[in-house]
Formats: C-alpha cells, structure tokens, sequence
C-alpha cells in the first residue's frame, strides 16, 4: 500500500491524539486534582480541639455569633470554602450543604472532611429529587412521589433510619435543616404545593425526628428553617413541630430576590419575621442562609451594615452565608470591596469562636 501523505499526516495525528487521550490528559488531569487539593488543605486544614474562650464547651460560645457558608458544590468539592477563607481571613465554623432523597445516600466519608477542618457539617435534606426540578417556577413544588402524607405514612422509612444510623455512628454535632422554607410554595413539601394539606408538615417533621430518636442519633441538631415572612406565605405559627422536635430555628433572606430588587438593609429584611418567631418560640436562631446582590454597586455596604445590625439581635447565635451562584452571584469574592467588607466585620471578636468535634451545640439562649 502507498503512503499519501495525507495518510501519514493521519496516523501521525492518531498517535499524537492517543498518547494525550491515555497518557498527558490523565497526567494534567490527575495534577490539577493534587493542586486542588493542595489548596484546599493550605485554606482549610485539618485542626485539633481548641478550648472555647468561655470555657463552657458550647458551641457558639454564649455572646457569641458563628459565621459559616453554604455553597454550590457542598461535600463534592470544598475549592469555594477554600476561596472564601483565602480572601477573607476567616474560616467557616459551619458549613452547609445540600443533599436529597432521590440521588444521595449517607456517606461519612465526605461529612468527616468537614468536621475534620474545624467546620460543623449542616445538612439541608430535601425530600425531592432536585434533578426533576422543572424550569418552571409555577410547578416546582409538584413532585407526587415526595407528598408529605407518604412521609407520614412510613414509605421513606427505611432511607431515613439509614441516615438516622449514619448521623448517630459519627459521633459529633451534626446539623440537620429538614425541609426548609417550608412556609412558601416552591417545594415538595410546602402545604401550598403537591397536594400537601394543612398540618402534614409538622406531623412529618415529628416522625423524622422519631426515626432519629430511635436511631440513637442525639448528635442530631436539628434546624427548623422558614423563609422570611411574605404576604401569602403559610403562618410560621401553623407548620411549627414544637419545642420538644426543634434545637435551632432558622431564616431564609436575601437583598436582591423578587421583591427585594430595591436596597433592603440586613434589619428591613429578618426584624419582622424575628419577632414572629419570638412569639412562637424561645430557641436561638440561625439565619441559615443570606446573601445580597451587587446588582446596585452596593453589596459591601449591604455586608458592612449586616456586621453592624447583628448586635442588635441577641437571639441570633449564627449567620451562613451563601457563597454560590444560583441567578445572581451572591458570593462575597465577587468584588475587593465586598471582601473587606466581610473580613472586617467577621473579624470582630464575637465571630471567632471556634468549632470543634467535642462541643455541645447551644440549644438555649
């Protein structure tokens, strides 16, 4: 057979694409993984104990306010935690992240990264499957599958007690934020969607925490989590489990969202939703995410007067922002402006207080 020199110029072509496809894109490949991970252990790395500056062994420390984040990639990848810290100077003493029923099973592995790096793992566990969510905002919350009543009614019991028995054998504080904005409509598991009927939220949440119970899981911390208060919304009040089922109670607000497009300080936003809570309930509170736009030009202003406001509201122990981009870019790495802002107000005394594996969560005010 005669060599054209097309055909040569081909095999030389196949050989150098093969030897890259086998050989140089695994190599570049398997060295930009040791280079993430190389930064991420510089930003985040592993910590031992340390004694609280109260001496009391509870975490925050009383007068005390955590500052934590939830990000896009959760326990799959921890490179935006790592951002965070590098650009900011503070480390995370919680960290949150998402996980549903239809496509994650209990996994110690991932959680023991977190608590390993000196961070409280805080679970956001969603009862749907957040791969069917449709694009319509309307429909969202329709997932027949995921209806309260097939809670209540036993049908995820055994993935439940899975969890209940994963959480209970790692031994420290887990966060548990079941089911959270429960109060609106663009959930499975909201009373204004997927056929849901009124008082089915409560009943579920009190049968999860049952299953945890019987698990032995007591390192449970669980985190009853509404948005802020909107005209519509379901009444804090009507969807409460009680005291016996809640550790930590929770909201949801964000500068920026429908809504809230015009400039609404960090006070404007939580105060009114605050003290609905304050009439239902005692239990410190998380503001368990927040986050604002730049869209304006003025999101370190937005951060700065945060810092300043948080004096102001005794029953907050903890804030977590959320360092992700979900429509708009709410990370606080977004601008230099953004970034002194957050590292001079984190860097307040208050905010300092350490997380560790031997800590008992504040469960009263």
């Amino acid at each position: 057979m005669r060599l054209s020199v097309t055909r040569v110029l081909a095999v030389v072509l196949a050989t150098v694409l093969g030897g890259y496809v086998f050989v140089v894109g695994p190599h570049l490949a398997g060295e930009r993984e040791r280079r993430r991970t190389a930064a991420i252990d510089a930003a985040l790395p592993p910590t031992h104990p340390a004694p609280h500056r109260s001496g009391r062994g509870t975490f925050p420390a009383p007068g005390d306010v955590f500052v934590g984040i939830m990000t896009d990639e959760g326990v799959h990848d921890l490179t935006e935690a790592a951002r965070f810290t590098r650009r900011t100077g503070h480390r995370p003493q919680v960290y949150e992240f998402s996980l549903d029923w239809a496509n994650d099973t209990f996994d110690a592995g991932p959680v023991d990264d977190i608590a390993r790096r000196g961070m409280m793992p805080l679970l956001a566990w969603e009862p749907w499957d957040h791969r069917a969510e449709p694009d319509t905002e309307e429909l969202r919350g329709e997932q027949p599958r995921y209806r309260l009543s097939r809670i209540i009614d036993g049908a995820f019991d055994p993935y439940i007690r899975s969890w209940a028995e994963g959480i209970a054998s790692l031994g420290y504080p887990v966060g548990i934020r079941f089911a959270h904005e429960m109060n609106g409509y663009w959930y499975p598991w909201c009373e204004e969607s997927n056929g849901n009927r009124p008082g089915e939220y409560a009943r579920a949440w009190r049968h999860v925490h049952r299953l945890f119970e019987r698990a032995g899981a007591d390192n449970a911390v669980w985190v009853w989590s509404p948005n802020v208060h909107y005209t519509n919304a379901t009444p804090f009040e009507k969807l409460y489990p009680g005291d016996a089922y809640v550790d930590w109670v929770g909201l949801s607000g964000y500068y920026g969202t429908v809504g809230k497009e015009n400039y609404q300080s960090f006070d404007r936003i939580f105060t009114a939703s605050e003290k609905r809570l304050a009439r239902l309930t005692a239990k410190p509170l998380v503001i368990t995410e927040v986050g604002a736009t730049d869209a304006a030009g003025r999101k370190a202003e937005w951060i700065a007067g945060m810092f300043r406001s948080l004096p102001r509201h005794p029953r907050i122990i903890g804030v977590i922002w959320y360092e992700a981009v979900r429509v708009i870019d709410w990370r606080v790495t977004t601008s230099a402006a953004s970034v002194r802002a957050f590292a001079a107000g984190v860097a307040a005394p208050r905010h300092r207080t350490p997380w560790s594996p031997e800590a008992q969560p504040r469960r009263r005010l």
